[in-house]
């Protein structure tokens, strides 16, 4: 038996936070991890896409400036593409290693499985603490239907040696979309299904409508009400079976991307045994991030019940954790604006309350929605979906939620999310002087006069 004052389960932001800090405290720390070390976004999630993303931007300004001064549009070599991918994902193993035996942190390889309430056994050697940190992410959830071996995740899709001709994404989120953009402008013939009515179903109704307008602009075949019902073949082509208004329908398919929702990846651990409990959303824990039945252990990031899988946020969530096993429990988790981004193109980007959030909690508003192709920041570019939303309180002039569809969104909802966590006035953040001409520049026209 190891004795340890700290074990940390996953290797990703948020688990990577609290351990290193941990140790840096002096702590005893073993940190484990069933995959490579270094965690999904850097690896398999937000930066390789990130990196994927780039270049399908390329094409897309290339194709959006032909004839106005750009001869033809360029093209994506996907194999020089997944190679510069690599320059970034396959360091990461070793170098986060290394950074954990340095500060002297332990490290162990495999899956982890509860023993008792304050004992973990990964592969052959059994660790005990004090305090137990869940740091492991989310994993795909099942479809439940026949052939979905034949189906590839998120990770299998950025380790694609070729593109294929024609691929299907099975769901409507971030994933579909955002790989359905990639593998589009890289040349695919790009279906996604979706079982509901409304894709992106987090985001302004009225940005989603004209991003998918966008997408069937450019070849995308979006198919709603659609489920998923079976997958025959073999792994080069596939039949993916759907039913549609009582209808079943068939669509071909060299490629089938699993995209239809994440959930907590604690079915390894053996939670029961350590008296944890786990709800829809994951590990339930209260205002300290504490396993409400295991006050041994805490959980944070995407595996915790608290705020988006978001990488900013796992990170915010780890130095909570952190805190509260160094200093006893002296602070809370609080909602705070987070802006999240879907790097489609264009890109969509959110921040606070939605119109439907606003005016379910009964809220007085000011409602500003504008499709934008004709301001400037568009037409230089020649980007024919763009729009913004914004929501302001109608008494207190504060700004509750901002809503972005286009090239710099990304970055201009970073302004919004300093406006509202700070309390920037709509009036005084339109009357605030910025770097012209810019995307943030729009900022002023972006929200409603007195």
């Amino acid at each position: 038996m190891l004795t340890f004052d700290l074990i940390v389960v996953g290797t990703g932001s948020a688990g990577a936070t609290v351990a290193q800090t941990a140790r840096e405290a002096g702590k005893s720390v073993a940190i484990i991890d069933k995959l490579p070390f270094g965690g999904t976004c850097s690896q398999r999630g937000c930066d390789p896409k990130k990196v994927l993303v780039g270049a399908a931007e390329i094409v897309a300004r290339s194709e959006q400036l032909t004839d106005k001064g750009i001869t033809k549009p360029t093209t994506v070599n996907w194999a020089d593409l997944m190679r510069f991918k690599k320059t970034f994902t396959s360091p990461i193993p070793e170098r986060t290693q290394t950074k954990f035996s340095d500060l002297g942190i332990q490290t162990f390889h495999g899956s982890a499985s509860f023993l008792s309430a304050s004992t973990i056994r990964v592969g052959e050697d059994e660790l005990t603490a004090k305090h137990i940190v869940l740091a492991t992410g989310l994993r795909p959830q099942l479809l439940n239907i026949p052939g979905e071996e034949l189906l590839i995740d998120s990770t299998g899709f950025l380790e694609l040696p070729e593109l294929p001709a024609n691929i299907v994404m099975v769901g409507g989120g971030y994933i579909a979309f955002e790989f359905a953009h990639i593998a589009a402008r890289a040349g695919a013939n790009v279906t996604i299904l979706h079982q509901g009515q409304r894709p992106l179903e987090g985001f302004d109704a009225d940005l989603v409508k004209l991003l998918v307008k966008a997408m069937e602009s450019i070849g995308i075949h979006v198919v709603l009400g659609a489920k998923v019902i079976a997958v025959q073949g073999n792994p080069d082509k596939q039949t993916v079976w759907y039913e549609q208004n009582e209808k079943e329908h068939t669509v071909l398919a060299n490629v089938v991307v699993h995209a239809a929702g994440r959930i907590a990846d604690v079915a390894e651990l053996n939670l029961e045994k350590a008296g944890i409990r786990v709800g829809k959303k994951g590990v339930t824990v209260n205002e300290y991030l504490q396993s409400v039945s295991n006050p041994g252990v805490y959980a944070c990031g995407d595996v915790a019940d608290k705020g988006l899988p978001l990488t900013p946020l796992a990170s915010y969530e780890g130095r909570i954790v952190a805190g509260n096993i160094l200093n006893g429990n002296n602070r809370v988790y609080e909602d705070t604006p987070v802006p999240t981004a879907v790097f489609t193109i264009p890109t969509l980007a959110s921040v606070g309350l939605t119109e439907e959030q606003a005016k379910e909690k009964g809220l007085k508003i000011k409602v500003t929605f504008q499709e934008t192709s004709d301001w400037y920041s568009s037409r230089r570019i020649n980007e024919s979906f763009t729009a913004f939303k914004t929501i302001v309180d109608a008494q207190t002039d504060q700004i509750l939620g901002a809503h972005l569809l286009g090239t710099g969104s990304e970055e201009v909802i970073n302004l919004f999310t300093l406006a509202i966590k700070h309390q920037i006035t709509a009036k005084d953040l339109r009357n605030t002087l910025l770097a012209y001409p810019t995307h943030g520049s729009d900022l002023s026209s972006m929200l409603p006069e007195d």
